[in-house]
């Protein structure tokens, strides 16, 4: 009796990059890899979109359009390549409009995609009607997707083999067009015996020939059990990952998979020497790259506070950007409350940043004391419906923090069109006005324009090249008869801004205290005025005033960045900025100074 072929997808050069680096891996780096995948025999690629559009503008300097071109022209014609999509957001973290969502699948059409995943993190299927339609009206597949993930304990309403088949019961009675449908489990923790009877019910509802898909992350160890329950339970396809980017936050591994099935009646039908092959070369690629160690571990916890491989990474590289890095995992403990008290949206991007950015504010600023503006609007309605009901108390603080009424209608009807304004922002900067450009700064705003203009900043972390400075060896010491007397010493050392003389002595004692500090001559007063402070840790993205400009109350100030969340301080009173004290680029603390407002 023949084996039943498991399909699967390689998600290395878009989930693996997401999953472990953030998304910041240079094209150029990565193409060798790439030719060894097809040299391989893998036939399907995930190439690009989620945080892999997004991130190539922001910190590698490259356009992710000119990466899909190349990554097509690698592969050839014949090659299946698949990008993802959230939706309405399509690939930023904020919703697009209906211009916008229609011009997204017209460029990834262009640029050589095959197949768009779509998904949408609350599972309103509203969210995919428009999105799904635009994708397939571009001729493109699409590949409609169901999102899963278990809750935290204690928590029950939504997120069971029932929801998942309602929800896809509502996608067929919405007559969405869509080539596969695929259940995706962005954190990994969705049960075996869930997913099991996820696709068992799935089979009997959908027509034999439907193609049906599964993807999940090995962040809690439980991936090639998921896979397995997924393909014992009539899957068609699942992902899979190749070493170095496989395991831990990434997609459970080909070689892994292809053991795990020894014995059943299924099979990846693959030749294991030409993966193993394809490995190395991948891993040579990545040589350079670090690898942050949490990307690289099972993480029981998660199963208890959801949070996506493809986020997770990305979260801890910017707490060590902001030196907060020792609170990961408070605010990952905090994530069950937020998620128990949120309305269940599945915790994938950008929902699970939502989750983690305001579980980052409840541990730095004190629980619910403020709302991340993402979260509260997502609680309020403006993203569409959460599975349940959001709690009321937690929609009536944000609904007074963010000065918005609960809301019921279809997002998309109060957007605004997104091309005429993506227009006149290049117009004003003398850039060329089309698609790429227009699409570029509807979904990456200021770093997109930052970008076209030239000022994009890299920040790819590698390895250095540069070998450690050789130590001198240490001189021997002298006899003690021999040992030459040098009184004592005096310094002069500065520990938070404060100045101390410090004294040794001849015997090694230590003395210090406070050095009297010279005024200095003609120092200038101090400025008066209202201080703004940082209210959490973050980048300093666009400094919005200047030194005299005159300012109302909430005047936007500066938009700092923390989390993948971008957010305006505005000023606290009315008056003139006397005094800035920041630049673009910085890396600020909370409480920081900011500005000085007189």
């Amino acid at each position: 009796m023949s084996k039943k072929v498991v399909q699967f997808m390689d998600t290395s050069f878009r989930d693996g990059f997401q999953s472990v680096f953030g998304a910041r891996v240079l094209t150029d780096d990565f193409l060798p890899a790439v030719k060894a995948s097809v040299e391989a025999g893998i036939t399907n690629f995930e190439a690009g979109g989620g945080a892999r559009f997004q991130s190539l503008f922001f910190y590698c300097g490259e356009s992710a359009f000119d990466m899909m071109d190349r990554f097509r022209a690698e592969v050839g014609p014949d090659i299946a390549l698949q990008t993802l999509a959230r939706g309405i957001n399509v690939v930023a973290l904020s919703q697009a409009p209906r211009d916008i969502i229609d011009l997204h699948a017209k460029m990834f059409k262009k640029h050589g995609i095959t197949t768009i995943r779509n998904f949408d993190a609350l599972n309103d299927v509203r969210n995919l009607e428009y999105s799904g339609e635009r994708i397939a009206h571009h001729g493109l597949n699409h590949q409609v997707v169901i999102t899963m993930m278990d809750l935290p304990p204690g928590c029950t309403g939504a997120h069971t083999a029932e929801f998942y088949i309602d929800r896809l019961k509502q996608i067929i009675e919405a007559d969405i067009p869509f080539h596969s449908i695929c259940f995706k489990d962005a954190s990994g923790t969705a049960n075996p015996k869930k997913v099991y009877e996820t696709f068992k019910a799935a089979r009997k509802i959908v027509p034999e020939d439907t193609i049906l898909w599964f993807h999940t992350h090995d962040t809690a160890g439980l991936g090639i059990a998921q896979n397995l329950a997924a393909v014992e339970g009539g899957t068609t396809g699942i992902d899979l990952a190749k070493i170095p980017l496989s395991g831990g936050t990434c997609q459970p591994d080909i070689l892994s998979m292809i053991h795990a099935l020894k014995g059943t009646d299924f099979t990846l039908d693959l030749d294991y020497q030409k993966i193993l092959v394809a490995a190395e070369a991948f891993e040579e690629a990545m040589k350079d790259y670090f690898f942050p160690p949490e990307a690289k571990m099972v993480s029981p916890t998660v199963t208890l506070s959801p949070m996506p491989g493809g986020a997770l990474t990305a979260n801890t590289m910017m707490m060590r950007d902001t030196g907060t890095l020792h609170l990961y995992a408070d605010v990952i403990k905090e994530m069950a409350e937020v998620v128990r008290l949120g309305g269940f949206g599945t915790s994938v991007t950008p929902v699970s940043q939502f989750y983690f950015q305001q579980a980052y504010l409840n541990v730095t600023q004190g629980r619910w004391k403020k709302i991340n503006p993402s979260y509260g609007n997502m609680v309020l309605g403006y993203f569409g419906r959460t599975p349940v009901a959001p709690d009321p108390e937690i929609m009536r603080i944000a609904s007074e923090q963010l000065e918005k009424p609960v809301f019921t209608e279809d997002p998309l009807d109060i957007l605004e069109p997104g091309i005429p304004k993506a227009t006149k922002i290049l117009e004003e900067n003398s850039l060329p006005v089309n698609d790429e450009n227009i699409f570029i700064i509807a979904s990456c705003e200021q770093k997109g324009l930052d970008f076209l203009l030239g000022n994009a900043v890299t920040n790819i972390r590698k390895i250095t090249d540069e070998k450690p400075e050789a130590k001198q060896p240490a001189a021997k010491a002298a006899p003690p008869a021999a040992a030459v007397s040098m009184g004592p010493r005096d310094y002069t050392i500065t520990v938070n801004n404060r100045p101390y003389n410090v004294t040794v002595s001849e015997a090694g004692g230590i003395q210090a205290a406070p050095a009297a500090v010279a005024a200095p001559v003609a120092a200038p007063a101090a400025v008066e005025g209202t201080e703004v402070e940082a209210p959490t840790p973050g980048n300093v993205v666009k400094i919005l005033v200047g030194v005299g400009d005159t300012v109302e109350t909430d005047s936007p100030l500066v938009v700092l960045e923390a989390m993948k969340m971008e957010s305006e301080v505005k000023s606290p009173c009315a008056g003139k900025v006397l005094a800035i004290h920041i630049s673009a680029g910085d890396t600020v603390q909370a409480s920081d100074p900011l500005f000085t407002i007189g």
